[in-house]
């Protein structure tokens, strides 16, 4: 019960976005309003009114210049709907437009004349990249759209859809994407959706599946009541003080309050085994796996073990996933789940079963080198070791088991060159003599150790099978066996697309099947790592509907989600079981500036211009800025140009950027997972990207050439959508071929 002077004041989703754009002063000023209006609203220096002609809208002074307008929900419920400047507040006050939609029970507002002028001068894009010379003719411009984007749909299906009554006469004059655009930056929420899914084009049946009905209300609505509509789920408010400072701080914060109701279902919904989210880039993936955990744990009964893993490729994606995961369920959810990278989980399980090992690790590159010495020592030149390595870890670690009969019969799809029985005799001969290189050498690679811990943890599994079967019988010397628990109940993987196949060998080893019991989400488009798998034959079944894609960006702009897709090119991607994934469908609600290309003769030149364009945006209000490059030399180059310039900087390690508030820079793998204002991607140049040696195997090995150039693609694609409202792509000497696809 409200005590007596008190009042709840949530935040309506949308109004946040409009109170970014605020400057600072005004959100702390904001920040401070609420926590004094939830303690007295009627205090004095609030000014809490009634607006003329309205029965809920109130307005209430934030400071001298700006104030805030609430909805009265009932009793002393309240909902920030907007914050104005005082001049814009008391004027025509039809513009503001409540309601109760009919289909989802949830409350909408709606600033109308806010919405007519988005419309009718969306914001304008950047200028694009440079065009033709003076002398050549421009080209002719785009006929305009001969009627309006929706008029092949009646109001009553918009309105059967959940669009906003009151905008239904704006919408009918719309004719470009553009005026689309505008109107659904402000509009609410579900009208946004539909609308963009109606242009994007999903028919109406589609859309009111696919959208529509996972919002719709139970029953009847009661469109005067209020109070009903700010418990429903489509509502989507804030809370508490802390909810409404995270929003105001933190990107992150909107998601933490602001998920939306179909991601909500993927979240909450249980099945008989494996689930999968896909989606491009910003589209809610990592959200929606650590809301996945939170709902999991939430259902654990009480206890001190840790049932729950969160797993991810890298190490430093793992830390900011506990880093998330703690701000959104507190350290009583991070308390019961194991966060931890996947080689790290590999190592660990090694480590448990066989103590006091003393091998050292080597990454792939050191791996191709020791295959390179090998191949130089026997004086063989029949195979390359990049080959060689790549065969023996995807193919042989990953899939063939651990015999030559075993690999003499496994599959290699999506490998490259098809090889005979011979030239796979000639190959095992080849990795046993490299296996006793490294044996020598105390060595092993990091696909070793997983492919080891994989093993480790089916016999552990098949144990613990065969003590069930058995029951009540049970040896002595087997009362070990007895206390044994699978490893996890529930297993939630991050950047699915980059895990190995003994990764997944070894995941599933951990958890039985049965309910729930592995969530992956990912993105095949943003694989940076050669490990090509089908989840199927691993015992992972996520056909049909197990699996989920999410196609709404909320991060990158229209402008630069577009140019990136493009990046992408023509080739099939696969979908980790088989198929193909579609990179189709990818929107944005957001628009900027398009994507700057710029050309230097010289890398000093280079760095010249990225020095100057870095100053440009530090003048900005405590932008965050980075520059990635292809090679970690040029990092190094980078960092010591802009200190050059007085500009602070700092490179991104194994455990992801050293300081935060400063420039960051490091090599495109170091960027997965990260976000900045501003983004900058140097050195895009022709041998770089891709990289030269990569046309030895244009005509040996096609396969091999087109699925190393979709890597050096989706290298491009995962830096350029790190932005969010700036991208800047700079070269020297020849551009990399990629780039002209970036311009339709």
């Amino acid at each position: 019960m409200t005590i007596q002077g008190e009042a709840t004041l949530r935040l309506l989703d949308k109004a946040d976005k409009e109170i970014q754009k605020l400057p600072r002063v005004v959100k702390g000023a904001i920040y401070e309003f609420q926590h004094d209006f939830r303690k007295n609203p009627d205090a004095r220096g609030l000014r809490l009114k009634q607006l003329q002609g309205h029965t809920r809208l109130y307005s209430a002074r934030i400071s001298a210049e700006y104030r805030a307008l609430l909805l009265h929900a009932g009793d002393r419920d309240y909902i920030l709907v907007a914050v104005r400047h005082r001049k814009d507040v008391y004027d025509n006050l039809d513009r503001y437009q409540y309601k109760i939609n009919d289909v989802t029970g949830a409350i909408e507002f709606v600033d109308l004349v806010s919405v007519e002028e988005s419309v009718s001068t969306p914001r304008a894009a950047a200028p694009a990249p440079p065009g033709p010379a003076p002398d050549e003719p421009a080209p002719p411009p785009e006929p305009a759209p001969a009627r309006p984007l929706f008029a092949d749909l009646t109001d009553d299906q918009l309105l059967q859809l959940g669009v906003a009554a009151v905008l239904l006469p704006l919408i009918r004059t719309i004719t470009t994407e553009a005026q689309l655009l505008g109107l659904t930056e402000l509009a609410p929420a579900l009208t946004e959706e539909v609308l963009l899914e109606l242009y994007f084009g999903k028919t109406f049946d589609e859309v009111l599946d696919l959208v529509t009905a996972p919002v719709q209300a139970a029953g009847t609505v009661d469109t005067e009541d209020y109070a009903t509509a700010l418990t429903r789920p489509a509502t989507r408010v804030t809370t508490s003080d802390t909810d409404l400072q995270a929003v105001l701080e933190d990107d992150f914060g909107r998601w933490k309050v602001f998920l939306h109701p179909s991601q909500r279902k993927i979240v909450e919904r249980s099945g008989k085994g494996s689930a999968r989210v896909s989606g491009g880039p910003g589209t809610g993936k990592t959200i929606v796996a650590l809301h996945r955990v939170k709902h999991l744990v939430d259902r654990l009964p009480p206890g001190d073990d840790k049932p729950v893993l969160l797993t991810t490729f890298t190490k430093n994606l793992a830390a900011d996933l506990r880093k998330r995961l703690l701000e959104l369920g507190g350290p009583e959810t991070v308390s019961r789940v194991e966060i931890v990278n996947i080689d790290k989980l590999a190592a660990d399980v090694v480590a448990r079963a066989e103590p006091g090992g003393k091998r050292r690790w080597i990454d792939d590159a050191r791996a191709v080198q020791e295959w390179r010495d090998l191949l130089l020592e026997l004086g063989e030149t029949d195979w390359d070791p990049e080959f060689l390595h790549a065969e023996w870890t995807h193919v042989i670690l990953g899939m063939a088991g651990h015999s030559r009969a075993d690999y003499f019969r496994t599959r290699r799809p999506g490998r490259g060159r098809s090889i005979g029985r011979a030239q796979r005799a000639e190959i095992w001969r080849l990795v046993e003599k490299f296996r006793l290189r490294l044996d020598e050498k105390n060595l092993w690679t990091y696909r070793q150790v997983a492919e080891h811990a994989a093993r480790l943890e089916q016999e552990r599994a098949e144990r613990i099978r065969k003590h069930h079967e058995d029951g009540l019988n049970i040896h002595r010397e087997d009362a070990s066996v007895a206390r044994m628990r699978p490893r996890f109940q529930h297993i939630v993987v991050d950047e699915a697309q980059d895990l190995a196949a003994a990764h997944w060998k070894m995941l599933r080893a951990m958890v039985p099947e049965g309910p729930d019991d592995i969530f992956l989400v990912g993105d095949v488009h943003q694989r940076l790592y050669d490990n090509h798998v089908s989840l199927s034959v691993l015992g992972i079944n996520i056909r049909g509907r197990r699996s989920t894609r999410l196609t709404l960006s909320y991060r990158t702009t229209h402008e630069i989600l577009g140019s990136a897709v493009r990046l992408l090119g023509e080739e099939p991607w696969d979908d980790l079981d088989g198929e193909t994934d579609e990179i189709t469908g990818y929107r944005s609600v957001l628009r900027g500036a398009r994507p700057v290309l710029h050309g230097s003769a010289t890398w000093e030149d280079e760095l010249d211009h990225i020095a100057y364009r870095v100053s440009e945006l530090i003048d900005g209000p405590a932008p965050s800025i980075a520059v990635c490059v292809p090679e970690r030399a040029m990092a190094t180059d980078v960092e010591a140009r802009l200190s050059r310039a007085g500009i602070p900087a700092t490179s991104i390690g194994p455990d992801g950027p050293r300081v935060d508030d400063v420039v960051h820079v490091g090599t495109m793998h170091r960027f997965k997972g990260l976000e900045y204002q501003h983004m900058i991607i140097a050195g895009v140049c022709d041998g770089l990207l891709p990289q030269a040696y990569l046309r030895k195997w244009e005509h040996s090995d096609p396969a091999r050439y087109r699925r190393e150039l979709q890597r050096a693609r989706a290298l491009l694609f995962v830096a350029a959508t790190r932005a969010r409202d700036t991208l800047h792509i700079t070269w020297h000497a020849t551009p990399s071929p990629f780039l002209p696809a970036m311009t339709p």
